[in-house]
């Protein structure tokens, strides 16, 4: 379990942040369901399935993305509420390059190319490492490439 005390942010604000990105980017505005919103926001403050602060933030960014509580911008999202969770907690230092880094990401969670377990690490990347591992690097190239390239 986590030593550091954790915030979190409700659901207004997460549906507040969503209208805002709609609204300057584009993209039709509503929630298809807010029950997915919901259990994501409450899940992810369950230390027993979500220990560390990474592994909170990949679920965080994973169920945005992937449960479609919005009619449109799951993706873009699920960048900015991620953003504003690591903000939130203290880890500004990375904010940016989480933003940068996770504009292809997401497109590749959404895409079924990138798993959890991929994203839990590529987020453990961002926060702990100055750049990926070449481990890293690797599972991410097989996981986008082709397959007739792999």
């Amino acid at each position: 379990m986590t030593d550091i005390r954790i915030f979190y942010f409700d659901v207004a604000h997460a549906i507040r942040e969503h209208d805002w990105i709609i609204e300057n980017s584009g993209g039709l505005a509503g929630i298809r369901e807010i029950g997915y919103l919901e259990s994501a926001l409450n899940h992810v403050q369950n230390d027993l399935y979500y220990p560390e602060f990474e592994t909170k933030l990949a679920h965080l960014v994973f169920a945005i993305n992937k449960f479609h509580a919005f009619n449109d911008g799951n993706k873009r999202s699920s960048i900015a509420l991620g953003a504003y969770f690591l903000e939130l907690n203290g880890f500004d230092y990375c904010v940016t390059k989480f933003v940068r880094e996770m504009e292809n990401i997401a497109v590749w969670l959404a895409e079924g190319k990138i798993d959890k377990e991929l994203l839990g690490e590529i987020v453990t990347s961002i926060i702990m490492d100055n750049d990926y591992p070449d481990s890293l690097k690797l599972k991410i190239l097989h996981a986008v490439s082709p397959e007739d390239i792999s």
